[in-house]
């Protein structure tokens, strides 16, 4: 059976790249009938913290990757690898090396003024086990392992077949004691003791795989197949970092992008389905992918292409569940505020109820690239409105014209009885009363000169939506007297 891991170190929030490699994982695991793992590698204690944790734990549920077993914690397993550790040590295929930082910076400027590619000299290699426990009494001492192979070479699922010269490697450091065993080396104990029988990973992790290998050789380990993802890139083509923007799930699901453009947009950092479908589920992610169309060049992270999605999914969401998704962003916004289960809009104190909520958010629903737009686009139908005088005026209206201009909207809507006050008609009767009073005192059929002042009046904006469909959910009571509150200013 297929075994496969995620493996995120709780050192920061869950990172995009960390993200699209749990997703394709995920993918491949489900597809091929396998069981996933979740595994925690927290051995950087300096570094790791429990709130870490529980982001990468809750992000990857938000984004419907699921697991079959743990997760395990590799600073709960320090006895497991410590037994492994010994056995290296007891077959001498590791050693304790008590050189000090001084002595091996000295011995790297020596080799690379020589020319030479810098690796320890092995002068610790010698020392026999007894003398080595001698000194650990007095001196620190990190373990190195023990590498006799001059070459490592492996099949990639991804990139083909890879060869290392592994003789530059030296003898590298596996732990810094029997108790703080380091990546590399826990990293290899887990994947056996787990069953794990492909690792899939990011291309960062590329240099890692002949030490692992060399590993698991020396261990008696039967080494797991290997896929390396390529690197996800900023605009710069430099790897994603946090310099190109925040880099987080945590910051793209706060910011208000929904989980269905998120999965199906790492989903495409890396791989093609050979089509030109673009807009993808889960669940035909898992019936479509396959390690074969993973390519092998960096993924450029576009920001359009991820708004895009987004858009495409706000607006085919449906619209009870899309405002329920942006109540809390009015909220955080101070717009509105809940109260035993009610909301007002806190400025005015107004109640809105959950059909009027609906109206606006479906107003804007075609407009949104992320869900926290909704603040910005709608903060009007909250707030007492502060009006620019110069706003209301449309092309070379003076202050006489912008107000006799609202006085006619407000004739006009006065007439319209409650039961007829829907944007309908709405539209149809401001339409044609807007051509009427323009050719009043110009020789035009300009509608701005009527619907300009009246949609400033009801929004104080420059844009919006329009001011039939802003009046209906207002309603003509309130929509009244804001046009009362606009002329005051004249």
């Amino acid at each position: 059976m297929i075994r496969t891991r995620i493996p995120p170190s709780p050192t920061g929030y869950l990172h995009m790249g960390n993200a699209r490699t749990a997703l394709f994982n995920y993918l491949f695991t489900k597809k091929n009938n396998g069981q996933l793992i979740l595994r925690i590698e927290d051995t950087d204690r300096e570094r790791s913290t429990k709130e870490f944790e529980k982001d990468i734990i809750d992000e990857l549920k938000w984004l419907q990757i699921t697991w079959n077993e743990g997760p395990y914690r590799q600073s709960e397993r320090l006895k497991i690898y410590g037994k492994y550790l010994d056995k290296l040590i007891e077959e001498n295929k590791a050693y304790y090396c008590f050189c000090t930082e001084e002595e091996l910076e000295a011995e790297r400027q020596y080799q690379m003024s020589q020319g030479l590619a810098p690796k320890y000299s092995g002068k610790c290699s010698s020392i026999t086990r007894e003398d080595a426990e001698k000194r650990l009494k007095k001196e620190k001492a990190v373990v190195r392992f023990r590498n006799n192979e001059k070459k490592v070479e492996f099949d990639d699922l991804i990139r083909g077949h890879i060869e290392f010269d592994t003789e530059l490697t030296g003898d590298f450091v596996i732990a810094k004691d029997l108790d703080t065993p380091l990546y590399n080396f826990a990293v290899v104990i887990d994947d056996y003791e787990m069953k794990i029988t492909h690792v899939i990973r990011g291309e960062d992790h590329l240099s890692n795989t002949p030490k692992q290998i060399l590993m698991q050789r020396a261990l008696g380990f039967e080494a797991p197949f290997y896929g390396h993802l390529p690197l996800i890139l900023g605009p710069d083509r430099s790897k994603l970092s946090k310099r190109h923007g925040a880099a987080s799930v945590k910051y793209f699901r706060e910011q208000g992008y929904l989980k269905e453009s998120l999965i199906n947009f790492l989903a495409f950092l890396g791989w093609n389905p050979g089509t030109d479908k673009e807009i993808y589920s889960i669940e035909s992610l898992i019936n479509d992918f396959s390690l074969e169309k993973v390519q092998k060049g960096g993924a450029v992270f576009n920001i359009e292409k991820l708004n895009s999605l987004n858009s495409y999914y706000i607006k085919n969401k449906d619209i009870k569940e899309l405002t329920e998704l942006c109540i809390p962003y009015l909220v955080k916004s101070n717009l509105i505020e809940e109260k035993w289960g009610r909301h007002k809009a806190k400025e005015t104190g107004e109640g809105i109820d959950m059909k009027t909520l609906m109206k606006i958010v479906s107003l804007y629903k075609e407009r949104m690239k992320k869900l926290s737009d909704i603040s910005e686009l709608t903060d009007y139908f909250f707030k007492n409105l502060k009006y620019n005088k110069e706003m209301l005026k449309w092309k070379e209206m003076d202050d006489r014209e912008v107000l006799q201009s609202l006085s006619h909207s407000e004739k006009i809507l006065k007439e319209i009885p409650d039961k007829d006050f829907t944007e309908e008609n709405l539209m149809k009767i401001l339409t044609s009363g807007a051509e009427m009073f323009a050719k009043s005192f110009t020789s035009s059929q300009d509608r701005g000169y009527l619907l300009w002042p009246l949609r400033v009046a009801l929004t104080a904006k420059k844009a919006s939506a329009s001011p039939f469909e802003v009046m209906f959910v207002l309603g003509k009571e309130k929509t009244l007297e804001r046009l009362n509150n606009a002329k005051k200013i004249f």
